[in-house]
């Protein structure tokens, strides 16, 4: 009897250990960014642009290169070991590899991914995509569409009403009416018979927010992509708008969400080897971040932040000939007095090739490169992003720390 009686105190005991063991807790908010192209040099340049601003030789750190938790993610695609952005897209959001120019689809050319934004939503979350480039262009496509090829925008956009995602941000749609216009169901017209609320631009959006299910893009007869940082008309959208908005639709579920934020417009400037662009573009990606970060501070035990890119395009150096390079030269870019001088650099590719050389900064190349690029994170469950990994976990690192089953 006393054996029994030890037993039973030992099983009571060990039963008392465990229940008020703590439990894990799980991000109820998580916002994920990708800077298109952004390599760690690019974020370095961005932040030696700041300290020489003010005299120094340092750099002067952006608000995400100050999270806690830092990692890398190799980039390769199934095919290749230089990725596309359909890949590397298809990589974050699904957690399996595929070929370059396939969008969520297998290297089979068969076989659906699925991507952690439709599972997170069927457990319970909402969900938002957003870009300053086209919704339906390849990073954020990745997280609702599914094509083998990634330029079929019209069949990607198409899939936007089906998802149910409660809100999706961006320039606007790529081939609305079709690549070559012939299409009778215009995508706009179809997402607003989906049940879905358009609106163009922030001031609609003000005027529209209480809609269970919104589209922003820009005011009608705008451009497909917001335009860039560098010279961009007051009034315009912005990327920052975009996060403010999203949040705004979807912290009004008490289960919390899941939102998806691309800088696109770096891998763009960063193509044509544009300096000053790629520059302010990392900056208003940063200032996205910072968005997220004064939502964080308000959640703190309820957030997780996560910052990385999908590649790196260009192969940017800082330093050219010499121990030097000047990053203000920039500035006579930025402080040109008329709009006519702004779009002749942004057309001259001359003129960024004389402001690169002036500047002391090299490119390698027009188009993307293969090497790691970095990751960041703060909030709930980020230690697990301390790591050298692939692509293809950080998705399923998100899933863990929300508590959703990949």
């Amino acid at each position: 009897m006393k054996k029994i009686f030890t037993i039973l105190s030992c099983v009571a005991l060990l039963f008392a250990v465990v229940s008020c063991a703590p439990k894990e807790r799980h991000a109820k908010y998580v916002f994920y960014f990708i800077g298109d192209g952004m390599g760690a040099t690019h974020v370095a340049a961005a932040e030696a642009y700041l300290a020489q601003k003010r005299g120094a030789i340092d750099l002067d750190p952006l608000c995400f290169t100050q999270f806690p938790v830092m990692g890398q993610a190799i980039s390769c695609s199934a095919n290749s070991i230089i990725t596309d952005s359909s890949a590397a897209g298809t990589a974050l959001s699904t957690g399996e590899k595929t070929n370059n120019g396939m969008l969520c689809i297998a290297p089979d050319s068969v076989t659906i991914l699925t991507p952690i934004s439709y599972k997170i939503h069927d457990a319970g979350y909402s969900v938002g995509v957003m870009s300053n480039t086209p919704i339906n262009h390849a990073t954020p496509a990745s997280f609702f569409g599914h094509n083998v090829k990634r330029g079929n925008y019209y069949e990607i956009g198409s899939e936007i009403p089906g998802t149910g995602f409660e809100f999706f941000g961006g320039g606007g749609l790529y081939h609305p009416n079709g690549r070559n216009k012939d299409k009778e169901h215009n995508l706009y017209d179809m997402i607003a018979e989906g049940g879905y609320t358009i609106a163009y631009g922030y001031d609609d959006f003000q005027a529209k927010k209480d809609a269970d299910h919104i589209v922003l893009v820009q005011a009608e007869g705008s451009e497909d992509i917001c335009p860039y940082a560098l010279g961009r008309p007051e009034g315009a959208l912005t990327l920052s708008q975009i996060v403010d908005a999203a949040i705004t639709v979807l912290e009004r579920n008490p289960k919390g969400f899941f939102l998806m934020a691309e800088g696109g417009l770096i891998d763009w400037t960063a193509h044509s080897n544009d300096l000053a662009g790629t520059i302010f573009e990392v900056l208003d990606f940063d200032q996205a971040i910072a968005v997220a970060l004064d939502f964080y501070d308000r959640h703190p035990d309820e957030t997780l932040i996560v910052v990385t890119a999908d590649h790196e395009t260009g192969g940017i150096s800082l330093g050219g000939k010499g121990y030097t390079y000047d990053l203000t030269v920039i500035d006579k870019i930025k402080e040109s007095t008329t709009t006519t001088d702004l779009e002749k650099y942004m057309n001259d590719q001359q003129m960024k090739t004389d402001i690169n050389t002036e500047a002391r900064i090299g490119w390698t190349t027009g188009s993307h490169t293969g090497g790691p690029v970095p990751v960041w994170a703060k909030g709930v469950g980020s230690e697990r992003f301390a790591a050298r990994q692939d692509n293809t976990d950080i998705p399923k690192k998100i899933c863990a720390a929300m508590g959703v089953q990949f």
